[in-house]
């Protein structure tokens, strides 16, 4: 069999991920080029990772190297043209998160797919976990009862110093806060996992940290099925974790960890007199063990590209979560209650997550 080709955009510090991703599937592909517009960075990491050929422009590679998939770890504003342009010269896409900056970008990638029939898939590897994988099937076969109550964390710790880098902690460049740039990975794993949302009301602040964006963002979710969750994202959080709870009619649900998982990180807890019941005992008849991470990911893109079939994280499957993440910013920013599907051509929310202000809003209370 034929390998297929790729090439990496963007040499920060997720392109290491990336890197060992491809490696860890060198049967059947090669990364075989590297870009990035910082020349003196982009060589020492092609030098250090033993990528062949280094380029400073994008579109230079693409013509030269004709890649079957380009795996985008640049800054976060350049994502959607960069996509669209892979897409356009004929190669699939694995992109880092955010995917893009709104749903009007996001418009934009789905309008590519189908014109040239490649896909563009973001990373959200949280959905690729085996055990999570399982936790959702027993979820969606009833077995342990109807889903009632849903909490997710995402409490991690970034300094000044992190901030320091020019991208982040804007609007126009990470494209949003705690949010969208840190707790997106946990609320993506939390929807899927909850099933369809139908409202969202939220709050944020800039409590800490000397950034345009938001450093903690909560709200509260209404979903399809009657269930009610909460959400918190922080980079204030000196002790660190990554937490999902679900309570279902007939056990508790834990997740514990802090950027990786496997199946040793969940918990599940009986209700009283559920503790012998099937369902409850198909929760912790766990599949075979793997670490979510890029590697499994990419390896479930792999099989889509050669079964020709939409990737799980592209098209619809993202949308799910940015059209969720704008709706908790639009209802940061207005005081709103904002339902699933409401933001659409014409919103401010449709064309960025802060529906084109610079600011958080000051809800302070003053007695």
């Amino acid at each position: 069999m034929q390998k297929l080709k790729s090439v990496l955009v963007g040499m920060g510090g997720i392109a290491n991920a990336h890197v060992d991703a491809a490696r860890s599937h060198s049967d059947r592909l090669d990364l075989v080029a590297a870009m990035d517009v910082d020349e003196a960075k982009g060589r020492a990491f092609c030098d250090e990772f033993g990528i062949e050929r280094f380029y400073g422009d994008f579109s230079r590679m693409i013509e030269a190297e004709k890649p079957d998939l380009v795996q985008i770890a640049a800054p976060p504003q350049f994502h959607c043209d960069l996509a669209v342009q892979s897409m356009e010269a004929g190669a699939w896409v694995f992109c880092e998160k955010p995917l893009c900056a709104s749903l009007a970008e996001l418009d934009r990638i789905e309008a590519a797919e189908r014109k040239t029939g490649n896909f563009c898939a973001t990373v959200f590897q949280m959905r690729y976990g085996p055990s999570n994988r399982h936790i959702k099937a027993v979820i969606d076969s009833g077995a342990a009862g109807r889903m009632l109550v849903g909490l997710c964390h995402t409490l991690w710790f970034r300094d000044s110093e992190y901030y320091e880098v020019p991208w982040r902690g804007t609007w126009a460049s990470e494209l949003g806060g705690a949010t969208m740039g840190q707790g997106i990975h946990g609320m993506d794993q939390f929807l899927e996992l909850m099933g369809d949302w139908e409202e969202v009301t939220a709050m944020a602040g800039t409590l800490d940290r000397e950034i345009e964006v938001e450093d903690v963002s909560m709200a509260l979710v209404r979903f399809s099925s009657g269930a009610i969750g909460s959400i918190i994202n922080s980079v204030l959080s000196p002790r660190q974790v990554s937490a999902i709870r679900l309570d279902l009619q007939k056990a508790t649900i834990e997740l514990n960890h802090l950027y990786h998982f496997n199946k040793g990180d969940w918990s599940i807890t009986p209700a009283p007199g559920e503790e012998d019941t099937a369902g409850v005992k198909a929760l912790s008849e766990w599949p075979e063990d793997a670490e979510a991470s890029h590697e499994i990911q990419l390896g479930a893109v792999l099989d889509d590209r050669s079964a020709g079939r939409r990737p799980l994280t592209s098209g619809p499957g993202a949308r799910e979560t940015l059209s969720f993440v704008a709706s908790l910013y639009k209802s940061v920013f207005t005081g709103e209650l904002v339902r699933k599907g409401s933001i659409g051509p014409g919103d401010p929310f449709y064309d960025g997550m802060n529906g084109g202000r610079s600011r958080l809003p000051d809800r302070s209370v003053v007695s």
